[in-house]
């Protein structure tokens, strides 16, 4: 009986040991994957990182902070690894049933400045200053004739919309008039399916935030006469649209959205 006991007491302590390891490991593995999922950033702080980033390469460009070649590569590993949060599973082509006029209440032909001829892509550095001469981008104009920036036959401001579902990546809203700053109020939106980033300048107020998801049509701003050369009396009041594509080294290169402009849906 002693022995058998004995037996018995045994293989109970040899259960409880087993169990008492596998708990131990358990709460270990808790622990550790506690501890994991602390340490790695979730997608949308991420988004919010690469966000601050882009922001702070184009005010070191402007600044004359950072060389070209300097500004290039940390634009190029910021696109690369904000592309990497994205997926292509739910692209599909774009056509011009995706795209808005990105000015409320007017039309493409009567708007768009020299019918396209505006575009000029030769010589574009988007991270040197001291590049001059080239535009390329559309300037939209509308009927503003006092400068005012309001609509001459509506009395109100104008609205601009998004012209591509995609993610705010950058504004800035605080342009002084006494600045000599070319953009004034601008916005810059990523379209994961296009790879590609459009920017949209001179704008009176923005109304959508860094990190912002906004769909085609959305409002965005409203018109307006921001920036050095816009706030001129010379110049018609007008919104500055560039679309630039992004390669596959993550670097950018301008493309002409005229056609796309052209098929877009307008809304009054």
């Amino acid at each position: 009986m002693r022995k058998s006991g004995g037996r018995l007491a045994k293989m109970r302590y040899k259960q409880w040991f087993r169990m008492s390891i596998m708990r131990m490991l358990g709460v270990l593995l808790i622990l550790i994957f506690s501890a994991w999922t602390r340490e790695q950033p979730s997608a949308s702080s991420l988004i919010m990182q690469y966000c601050e980033n882009f922001k702070q390469i184009q005010i070191d460009i402007r600044d004359c902070n950072i060389s070209p070649d300097s500004a290039a590569r940390a634009f190029q590993v910021n696109m690369l690894q904000l592309g990497k949060l994205f997926g292509d599973d739910s692209c599909s082509r774009r056509t011009g049933q995706d795209f808005v006029f990105p000015v409320k209440g007017y039309s493409p032909r009567e708007s768009i400045g020299g019918r396209g001829k505006g575009y000029r892509p030769e010589g574009f550095d988007l991270f040197d200053m001291q590049v001059r001469g080239s535009h390329p981008a559309h300037d939209i104009f509308i009927r503003d004739r006092d400068k005012d920036q309001l609509d001459d036959a509506t009395g109100e401001p104008v609205d601009v919309l998004a012209f591509t579902t995609g993610m705010v990546l950058a504004s800035e809203k605080n342009w002084q008039f006494d600045s000599d700053r070319r953009g004034g109020n601008w916005i810059w939106i990523y379209d994961p399916c296009l790879k590609g980033i459009f920017y949209y300048a001179h704008n009176k107020t923005v109304v959508v935030e860094p990190g912002q998801w906004v769909e085609a049509g959305e409002k965005i701003a409203e018109m307006g006469r921001t920036g050095f050369s816009a706030h001129k009396s010379r110049s018609p009041t007008h919104l500055h649209f560039m679309y630039l594509k992004i390669n596959r080294d993550g670097l950018p290169e301008p493309d002409d959205t005229y056609d796309w402009l052209m098929e877009a849906i307008t809304k009054d």
